[in-house]
């Protein structure tokens, strides 16, 4: 019997996918639990309906990825920090605080997580850093480090 699974199952399959089950195992255990449904012609439009929704979504997401990552590579975002003489800072310049600054002077929205960093900048001057804004998306953002 064909199923739709509506969940990941271990050593089965995962969800939206479309597997033979044994009738007893379909009716006996996978139906009852609502893990998974008969794939019936109106099943499986609606399966094909919610996979183009995904993909559309998808699309739209990696697009607005790409119009950020155009945005980034003409911006130099300017921090101001307190700094020794000798150009070296104190504490250090974060990816949490390249995020918080990018949102306050640009209206842009990145997640600390995705802003690659190895470690946190400690000298003054400009710095390239690199940004992952979706999956095979990335931009690359000016940093311009300076004493108050």
């Amino acid at each position: 019997m064909k199923v739709i699974l509506l969940e990941n199952i271990k050593g089965v399959g995962k969800k939206d996918e479309v597997i033979n089950a044994s009738d007893g195992y379909a009716r006996n255990f996978l139906f009852p639990k609502k893990l998974a449904l008969e794939a019936n012609k109106e099943n499986m439009a609606k399966l094909q309906a919610k996979k183009a929704s995904d993909q559309h979504k998808k699309d739209v997401e990696k697009e607005q990825a790409y119009e950020i990552a155009k945005t980034l590579k003409t911006l130099q975002l300017e921090i101001k920090v307190k700094a020794g003489e000798n150009g070296k800072i104190f504490g250090g310049v974060t990816a949490k605080e390249i995020s918080d600054n990018l949102k306050e002077n640009y209206q842009i929205e990145v997640d600390k997580k995705k802003i690659i960093l190895e470690e946190p900048i400690k000298n003054l001057g400009v710095f390239q850093v690199e940004i992952k804004l979706y999956e095979g998306v990335t931009g690359k953002l000016k940093v311009q480090v300076s004493s108050i």
